[in-house]
């Protein structure tokens, strides 16, 4: 049995070498110093900083959510969510949250200076709204605005009201190689940054709710999952002002839900860099993971590329790998014991009224370039 499978191992090995998967092969033994991140200090924070409420619970982001804000120092009083399955499974994993008996309850509570949410993605805004009005600051899963109206609508309420209107980019604030790929590219490591290029495949899974097929309610597919990579691209050139160049979109395999988006990408430039991103729904069955994120950083004297969530070739398979190389060296760092800052800096915004974690207007920009680049993109139309 196993000299009949040789020449099939074989096949399959020399093929993928020929596919160009296995291009980093032949430079692995000249990588000149591999490191590992060291156990890094946690960031202390004093406990029960800030009261904090959660409102809708419709996408599992939430819990990351949660838990980032009791990181730095957020205290979890109540939640209101309408479906009982979803709350019953939320106060499972958070039972120092008290169910609230409505929306108002939690809104008109002065103790709670924040809200967090992951409801359906065109509820987002309009509940951020009320939460700004009611005096609070907001938190958002994304996507946090899912057209330009709504956009504009809550640019004019933060404005008024001077909270804090916030969205959980999380590929880049919850991802610890991404948080290294930040710390590396600060330094200067790779010089000033020239492009980045994000691939983030995604997974369907096998149960989705009806509104995840909706285009009118999860905003698209640029809006929708491509908003974390404008925010990385924003984020790692520096940019401050963008262009949309090109982008498109698609429905290609899933001809029975005819409102909804498998495919996407964009073309962007700005006053910092240039960027490309690809987001689809195509991960497949096999993989180890919900979508092998990849992120390439190309700077002057370097690049970084991360490998978000897996590392076929490495078999690093809990992800959070980076690669850099530079004039200097070859490094693979595993990034797995690096803290998170984003929990932290946030609860620090909210007392201090400052933007450490993300500025409002990166915040905004982030979005705004998802919704004009959904709102204008070229329908694909693929002959197969």
């Amino acid at each position: 049995m196993n000299n009949q499978n040789k020449p099939r191992r074989q096949f399959l090995k020399d093929s993928v070498k020929a596919s160009g998967l296995m291009i980093m092969s032949p430079l692995i033994p000249k990588i000149t110093s591999a490191a590992t991140v060291g156990k890094q200090k946690q960031i202390i924070t004093a406990p029960n900083r800030i009261k904090f409420a959660v409102i809708n619970i419709n996408h599992s982001h939430i819990y990351g959510m949660a838990n980032a804000i009791k990181r730095g120092g957020g205290e979890l009083v109540a939640l209101y969510a309408k479906e009982p399955d979803l709350t019953a499974a939320f106060l499972k994993a958070f039972p120092e949250a008290k169910l609230a008996k409505s929306e108002n309850e939690i809104l008109e509570d002065p103790a709670i200076q924040l809200v967090l949410s992951s409801g359906i993605p065109d509820e987002r805004a309009p509940l951020g709204i009320r939460v700004m009005q009611h005096g609070k600051d907001y938190l958002s899963d994304k996507p946090g605005i899912t057209s330009l109206e709504q956009m504009a609508e809550v640019k004019k309420v933060q404005k008024e009201t001077k909270r804090i209107y916030s969205i959980m980019y999380s590929e880049r604030f919850e991802n610890k190689a991404t948080e290294k790929a930040s710390q590396l590219v600060k330094a200067g490591v790779i010089g000033p940054v020239i492009q980045t290029v994000n691939l983030a495949p995604h997974r369907i899974g096998k149960v989705r709710p009806d509104w995840f097929w909706d285009k009118k309610r999860y905003g698209g597919i640029l809006t929708d999952i491509g908003s974390h990579q404008f925010d990385q691209y924003l984020h790692f050139t520096g940019t401050t002002e963008a262009q949309v160049l090109l982008s498109q979109v698609g429905n290609v395999h899933h001809p029975d839900k005819p409102l909804f988006e498998d495919f996407g990408d964009v073309m962007l430039s700005g006053n910092g860099g240039t960027g490309y991103i690809r987001v689809d729904w195509f991960t497949p069955d096999a993989l180890d993971t919900w979508g092998d994120g990849r992120l390439t950083i190309l700077g002057t004297d370097g690049y970084i590329e991360v490998r978000k969530n897996t590392d076929i070739l490495s078999g690093n398979k809990g992800g959070n790998q980076l690669y850099l190389a530079n004039n200097k060296e070859m490094l693979h760092i595993d990034c797995n014991d690096v803290v998170l800052p984003f929990g932290p800096l946030f609860v620090d915004d909210v007392v201090n009224r400052t933007e450490t974690a993300m500025t409002q207007a990166h915040c905004f920009l982030a979005t705004e370039l998802a919704l004009k680049a959904q709102k204008n993109a070229r329908v694909m139309a693929l002959k197969k």
